[in-house]
C-alpha cells in the first residue's frame, strides 16, 4: 500500500508538471502569436494584439500541428477603404482548427468568424469630405439605422445640408455600403442626385485575412458591428 501511495504521488507531482509546462507552453506561445501579428500589421495598429490559444494539453496540439482554437483580438487598426484611410476600432477573430505548417510559418485555420467595429467617428473619416455619420435611432420597424449628413453647392441655392437616415449593408469584395432610404426635402430637378453623391458611399475594407468575407453589419448607439467569417482562412505566413 506504501509503494502503491508513493506511485500515486509521482504520478500526480508528474501531471502538475506537466500542466505547469503546458501552461508555461502557451503563454509563450501566445505572446509569439501577437508579436508577429502586431509585425504583420506594422504602424498601421495603434493597440497591441491580445492572443487565446484554447484547448488542451496545447504540446499535444503543437506535435500534432492542430490548434483547437486562436482568438485575437486588435485594436485601432488603420486600413485603407476604397481611397480613404479609416481606422477599425477592435477587429476580433475566431480561428477553429488550425493548421500549422511543417516550420510553423504559417497557418491556415478551417473555419473562422470574427467582428469588425466601427466608431461612427470612423465611419466619417471614411466618408467624403464634410459628411458625417452619426447613430440615428430605430426605424418603424424596429432596425437600428445610421444618420448621415452632407452638403453640396448648388447653382442659385448655395449651399445645401441635408440628414438623411441611411441602412448599412455589405457587398462583394468586403465592401460596406452606405444607402440613404430616402432624401428629405424640395422637390428640386437634381437635388436628390447630388446629396446622394454625398450620403451614399462604398467602402471596401483590406487588413482582413486572406479568405474572410463580410457578412453581415449590426448598428447601435455605439457604432457599427460588421460580422465576418470564411474558411481556409490565412492567419499567418
Amino acid at each position: 500500500m506504501r509503494a502503491l501511495r508513493t506511485v500515486v504521488v509521482i504520478l500526480v507531482v508528474l501531471a502538475g508538471l506537466f500542466v505547469a509546462a503546458d501552461r508555461i507552453a502557451v503563454n509563450l506561445a501566445e505572446d509569439e502569436v501577437a508579436k508577429k501579428l502586431k509585425g504583420e500589421l506594422g504602424s498601421t495598429s495603434a493597440g497591441e494584439p491580445s492572443v487565446s490559444i484554447d484547448g488542451f494539453p496545447f504540446l499535444t496540439q503543437v506535435a500534432g500541428k492542430d490548434l483547437d482554437k486562436v482568438t485575437a483580438e486588435v485594436e485601432g487598426v488603420t486600413a485603407t477603404a476604397g481611397d480613404r484611410r479609416v481606422r477599425l476600432s477592435k477587429i476580433t477573430l475566431e480561428a477553429e482548427d488550425v493548421k500549422l505548417s511543417g516550420d510553423y510559418s504559417s497557418a491556415v485555420a478551417d473555419r473562422a468568424t470574427g467582428t469588425v467595429h466601427l466608431s461612427y467617428a470612423d465611419l466619417s473619416e471614411a466618408a467624403d469630405d464634410g459628411v458625417r455619420v452619426e447613430y440615428g435611432g430605430k426605424n418603424a420597424s424596429g432596425k437600428a439605422q445610421v444618420k448621415v449628413t452632407g452638403s453640396v453647392v448648388l447653382p442659385v441655392l448655395g449651399t445645401v445640408e441635408r440628414s438623411v437616415h441611411s441602412t448599412v449593408s455589405v457587398g462583394e469584395g468586403n465592401t460596406v455600403r452606405l444607402r440613404a432610404d430616402e432624401i428629405p426635402g424640395d422637390k428640386i430637378p437634381g437635388i436628390e442626385g447630388a446629396i446622394r453623391k454625398k450620403t451614399d458611399f462604398d467602402r471596401t475594407i483590406d487588413k482582413l485575412p486572406e479568405g474572410i468575407k463580410l457578412t453581415g453589419v449590426s448598428a447601435d448607439k455605439d457604432g457599427v458591428d460588421i460580422s465576418m467569417e470564411g474558411s481556409d482562412v490565412h492567419l499567418a505566413g
